[in-house]
């Protein structure tokens, strides 16, 4: 790969919407990629922007760092990982902070990302959060977020680029004293400074052949006689075709999902209320399906799709806020699956300790009602909506089958993890105890879809858990306690999962061709969600 200023590749190394419920983590792993698997480079890239804060404009420091792969096929959808953006704002940040009596704060970022190949450019918008930090004392405020980012396709042979463009930064502010008045929050928007090394370039991966094309020519990547990749409709650009609105198919494919099918009805449980859980006026279903990284196996593992039935709750004003109408909505929820809180049995295959093939069956059983803390933002000064969520659950892992290179062990009935899967916790005063946390963030513009999770539309939730150690596993005095801790058990394993489209079960919506379908003709689920790496 070419080196530039902004980004310099590092050699290759092993590694619309409304307001439904979270998704959840399945905590076994799948047979694992090396942590650094060849073909992928490593991406660092320091930009200069500046920032509008209450004192002005000030001058900011952004570093961007992701893996993309070393080289894609013309329409080949990847997306880049382990994206994490660094801001570090200026002392005088830190005083327009604290004169809000503000003394911890949480960042989420959202980056606009240009994407271009040959002529042609698309946009994506890079998104992260961080848990809550302490203001300091003296000298500037760094800011760390970590997310997801759209998958990205390019339509035809040549460089595909992506460049940094206009970071928006949301500071929710926390007081030091919990009975002093809330701080409320802030938007920072920062601009990409005119001295930005290759304006904003943040990595480069070729698309197609060895060969590339000139700039602004589509390169050959079919059969003598036509160019490009063949468009959706199964055509194939001509040579000589320059129509525009064959110039504009050629633009490369920004994707909010990843590429994948949806599971079939047949293969996935049945979701609706029954005698013995019958709805209300506000009962919601919807169904989850996800991934979850489980770090000592370096890969991931996926939770197929489960039901969870949702009792909304009615929104209520939330805190003043100079900037901001805020309203707080607090829901509950359950799995649903054989009239028990619990996902339906799971299968994951894995590799312990690098060389021994263990496949394991599993459920997520719930030890309590799952919460949703819903934060609506309404911004007065061009009425933008942001929601945030919070998704609580406390869940232990049951392990049912075990079975090592081939051979069954005889776990027990009562192998689990010995709490609840646990996460750090925004808000531990108030929410204390063993559960995991995952957030989600859905934004909307007058007149434009919304974007990230909403509750009633779903989308996609992150966060990080801890997997505690097993207890119970083992019979006729063998003990596989540690085994399964050793291998699994531990800090930091990543959880992206998504959530469909709710039924509203007391307003349901059925297919038409006025409306996209929310609810079956007998109240399930119309949608059933796709699990995005």
């Amino acid at each position: 790969m070419k080196a530039t200023p902004a980004a310099a590749p590092r050699p290759s190394r092993a590694r619309a919407r409304t307001t439904s419920i979270a998704a959840f983590v399945v905590l076994a792993a799948l047979v694992p990629t090396t942590a650094s698997a060849s073909g992928t480079q490593e991406v660092e890239a320091e930009l200069p922007y500046v920032c509008t804060l209450p004192s002005g404009q000030l001058p900011a420091t952004v570093r961007v760092s992701a893996e993309f792969p070393e080289r894609a096929g013309a329409g080949e959808a990847f997306t880049p990982s382990d994206v994490t953006t660094t801001v570090e704002l200026p002392a005088e940040a830190v005083a327009d902070l604290t004169a809000r009596d503000a003394a911890e704060v949480r960042a989420a970022t959202s980056l606009a990302v240009g994407v271009a190949q040959n002529t042609a450019t698309a946009a994506a918008t890079w998104r992260g959060s961080a848990e809550p930090i302490a203001l300091p004392g003296s000298g500037p405020l760094t800011l760390v977020t970590r997310g997801d980012v759209p998958s990205v396709a390019g339509r035809s042979d040549g460089d595909l680029t992506f460049s940094a463009g206009a970071l928006a930064i949301d500071l929710a502010l926390g007081a030091a004293d919990p009975a002093t008045a809330d701080p409320g929050s802030l938007t920072v928007d920062c601009t990409l400074a005119e001295d930005a090394p290759g304006q904003g370039l943040l990595a480069t991966v070729p698309v197609g052949t060895d060969g590339q094309a000139p700039s602004g020519s589509p390169s050959s990547s079919g059969p003598a006689g036509s160019s490009g990749a063949p468009d959706d409709d199964g055509r194939q650009d001509g040579p000589g075709d320059r129509r525009p609105e064959r110039q504009s198919e050629r633009s490369p494919k920004v994707l909010e999902n990843t590429p994948g099918a949806a599971a079939d009805r047949d293969d996935v449980p049945p979701c609706r209320y029954d005698e013995q859980h019958p709805p209300t006026d506000v009962s919601l279903n919807a169904y989850v399906t996800g991934y979850a990284n489980v770090k000592k196996m370096k890969g991931a593992a996926y939770l197929p799709p489960s039901c969870v039935l949702i009792e909304q709750g009615l929104p209520v004003p939330g805190p003043p806020d100079p900037e901001y109408l805020i309203f707080d909505t607090l829901s509950y929820a359950n799995f649903h699956y054989r009239e028990r809180k619990q996902t339906p049995p799971f299968e994951a295959t894995f590799l312990s300790f690098d060389f021994a093939p263990v496949k394991a069956t599993m459920v997520l059983e719930q030890t309590g009602t799952m919460r949703i803390d819903s934060r609506m933002k309404i911004r007065l000064s061009d009425f933008t909506t942001i929601t945030d969520t919070y998704v609580r659950a406390p869940l232990v892992l049951h392990v049912l089958d075990l079975e090592v290179n081939g051979t069954p062990l005889d776990v027990g009935s009562e192998c689990r993890t010995e709490t609840s899967l646990t996460s750090e916790d925004p808000d531990p005063a108030n929410f204390p105890g063993d559960h995991l946390v995952l957030y989600g963030r859905g934004e909307q513009l007058i007149g434009l879809p919304a974007t990230g999770y909403l509750l009633l539309s779903g989308g996609a939730l992150s966060g990080e858990a801890t997997i505690p150690a097993f207890t119970g596993c083992g019979s006729d005095g063998e003990d596989l306690d540690r085994l399964l801790t050793a291998s699994v058990s531990g800090p930091g394993n990543y959880i992206k999962q998504v959530q469909g489209q709710t039924c509203a079960i007391a307003a349901p919506v059925f297919p038409s061709p006025e409306n996209e379908g929310q609810c079956t003709e007998d109240l399930q689920p119309y949608e059933i969600p796709v699990a995005e790496r």
